[in-house]
């Protein structure tokens, strides 16, 4: 090869290094491909049902899969999934909890993007209902990332992180919410976490079921974790959310509710292989604390136990869950 072609050659090979270099930073950076699209029936498939104590103390009694099915607490029908509490059955207060459901998927992620697109989700007095990330047997060293979660019917939607000690965030940060504390060690402050609250009440419970719900999505990577919300009626869905594409540009969401950095706290040290969860829980050590605060009637047990009707809108219906990597 003489000195010219040689000299082509490089050329070449250094054009071919630069381009892929950029892809690879693309697809890494802010393009996801489709991975896990759940819909309907495929949450069964998807998904395994945790008939567990409830590890937050709740006045529920989680069940399994084939009980969920006989009492109806989780159905699918085209592309809808339903997940709710019992809504027919007065408790004995010596007995178990109202029949609930917790579910979780068999697969783990670690950075990856989740698009819930949320018709419904549950509501009432008592009710504590969350879609959140993690590591459950190396709780908190191996963190959590709550991206829908609250209790009691009170607004707006709050996303959180709960890690273990040396995880703090900044108090500048570009995001649409406000920020609450700032450490996110749970062993801080009754595990309070580092939490955003949402800049809009739509964002959570009745108002965000009088809309026809929304979509939540979160992007985790070294570099950040981040978690958006639009509502049903927003012009400013972005298309490859709304249209549930093969391929979605985070760059092109705008700015998130929740915008947690690295700049403070090595994420790829505090969160490792996460499972989704999703569940239902009544009272226990959130809702049960501050049901006196929310305006709700007697006592949270007390009113679980004995109001049935008072649980019919407490359900999650989702279009689909979407994971992107």
């Amino acid at each position: 090869m003489n000195l010219k072609s040689r000299s082509l050659s490089l050329l070449k090979t250094l054009v071919l290094t630069v381009s892929l270099t950029s892809v690879v930073k693309s697809v890494h950076g802010a393009t996801y491909l489709l991975r896990d699209n759940i819909v309907g029936a495929g949450f069964f498939d998807a998904f395994e049902w945790q008939a567990i104590d409830d590890p937050t103390h709740g006045r529920v009694r989680y069940v399994d899969q084939q009980t969920a099915r006989n009492l109806n607490l989780t159905y699918a029908s085209g592309n809808s999934f339903v997940l709710r509490t019992d809504d027919r059955t007065v408790l004995s207060p010596f007995g178990p909890g109202r029949s609930s459901v917790r579910i979780r998927t068999k697969k783990t992620y670690t950075t990856h993007v989740a698009v819930f697109d949320v018709r419904h989700m549950p509501q009432g007095c008592g009710t504590w209902p969350a879609i959140w990330e993690t590591d459950e047997v190396n709780w908190p060293n191996a963190g959590e990332i709550d991206i829908l979660e609250g209790v009691n019917d009170q607004v707006p939607n709050a996303s959180t992180l709960h890690t273990g000690p040396g995880c703090t965030m900044p108090a500048e940060r570009v995001q649409t919410g406000t920020n609450g504390q700032l450490d996110c060690d749970a062993a801080v402050n009754g595990n309070t976490g580092c939490g955003v609250t949402y800049p809009t009440a739509d964002s959570y419970g009745p108002p965000l079921n009088r809309i026809g719900g929304g979509w939540f999505a979160v992007e985790r990577n070294d570099q950040f974790i981040k978690v958006w919300f639009w509502p049903r009626n927003s012009g400013s869905v972005p298309p490859d959310v709304r249209d549930g594409g093969v391929a979605i540009v985070t760059d092109n969401w705008g700015v998130p509710a929740a915008h947690f950095p690295n700049t403070q706290c090595d994420l790829r040290r505090h969160f490792g292989n996460h499972n989704i969860i999703i569940n239902l829980t009544l009272c226990g050590d959130w809702a049960g604390s501050v049901y006196g605060q929310s305006g709700c009637p007697s006592t949270c047990v007390d009113f679980v136990d004995n109001n049935p009707a008072a649980f019919r809108e407490a359900y999650f219906d989702f279009a689909a869950l979407r994971v992107y990597q």
